[in-house]
């Protein structure tokens, strides 16, 4: 008899804050799917012995920083934008236990922006240089970006972005922080920094098609996106990432490992009813509505209050 792969989580540490859980719940009740999925507190190094012990009722697993770069050995096969980035935050297991790791966050981002907003900036700027910012790099550059300036408090630290950006045919600057000043005005700012870290930024709009991308959510509204909204600008938050990225795991899962002969698919890839536009709508509502949704482009200053906790990445 075969065992039934319903079994899903989110892994990391700290992990009860998760929002996780009430999205992929809501989205399987939208979709009919008898999965059930829950939060493990998984630390660093302790991966490994985890993914060992998993039996044949598992279907996947959503990762938080750092599990998204230490799983990658761990899987049997890596999607081309998982390998590219470095980063794999979903694995799907198979009917025969085997890996597959994916990047469903530049998903996230690229959604996120083309849903909610019509212009098509060249350049950008993105803060921060860990995991998220190369994600955001990608991102970036699929919204048609050809020239990115990284800010980070120490430049040695986004070294990783460096042959992205080559491999992407990006014009990369990476500058201090402290720099930001010097650049003025801004036409598309994606902000990886954790929540509140870049509210004393010197963060100012050029009109009122910039957009600013802070993937925090808590505490929500910051003072940066305040600041940028007051001014003018629109925003986005970290829940419209969440969100839209969730979609895309909710799709992978729901394939089950199977249409992984097509690989090379990150998000969305497999073929199943959420690649369906009114199924990834009513999907996107569920998960909208369970969590109360801040989503969307709304100014800062009208902004819900209601705020959710965060992991490292500012997300999950």
């Amino acid at each position: 008899m075969t065992t039934p792969r319903t079994r899903l989580a989110v892994l990391g540490s700290p992990i009860a804050h998760s929002l996780s859980p009430v999205l992929h719940r809501a989205a399987y009740d939208a979709l009919g799917l008898p999965y059930g999925y829950d939060r493990v507190e998984v630390a660093s190094g302790a991966l490994g012995g985890f993914v060992a012990s998993l039996d044949r009722s598992w279907r996947g697993l959503s990762l938080t920083m750092p599990l998204k770069r230490e799983v990658l050995p761990l899987l049997d096969t890596v999607s081309p934008l998982a390998r590219r980035l470095g980063v794999a935050n979903t694995v799907v297991l198979d009917a025969d236990g085997r890996r597959h790791g994916h990047n469903t966050d530049v998903d996230g981002i690229v959604r996120s922006v083309a849903l909610r907003h019509d212009a098509r900036p060249t350049s950008a700027v993105v803060l921060g240089g860990g995991a998220t910012a190369a994600s955001a790099l990608s991102a970036a550059w699929r919204l048609g970006v050809r020239s990115v300036a990284v800010l980070v408090r120490d430049p040695r630290r986004a070294g990783e972005l460096a042959p992205l950006a080559s491999d992407l045919g990006v014009d990369l600057e990476i500058h201090p922080l402290t720099a930001l000043a010097g650049l003025g005005p801004l036409d598309f700012v994606i902000s990886t920094l954790p929540g509140g870290a870049a509210d004393d930024l010197p963060l100012a709009p050029v009109d009122g098609a910039s957009l600013l991308f802070d993937v925090a959510y808590e505490p929500w509204p910051t003072r940066a996106s305040s600041r940028w909204s007051d001014a003018g600008g629109l925003v986005l938050n970290g829940l419209d990432m969440l969100v839209e990225q969730a979609i895309s795991q909710v799709a992978l899962f729901a394939d089950g490992g199977e249409g992984e002969a097509r690989a090379g698919h990150d998000g969305g890839g497999a073929t199943t009813a959420v690649d369906e536009p009114h199924e990834a709508a009513r999907v996107r509502e569920a998960m909208r509505r369970a969590v109360g949704s801040l989503a969307g482009a709304t100014r800062a200053s009208s902004a819900s209050s209601e705020s959710a906790p965060t992991s490292d990445d500012g997300r999950r």
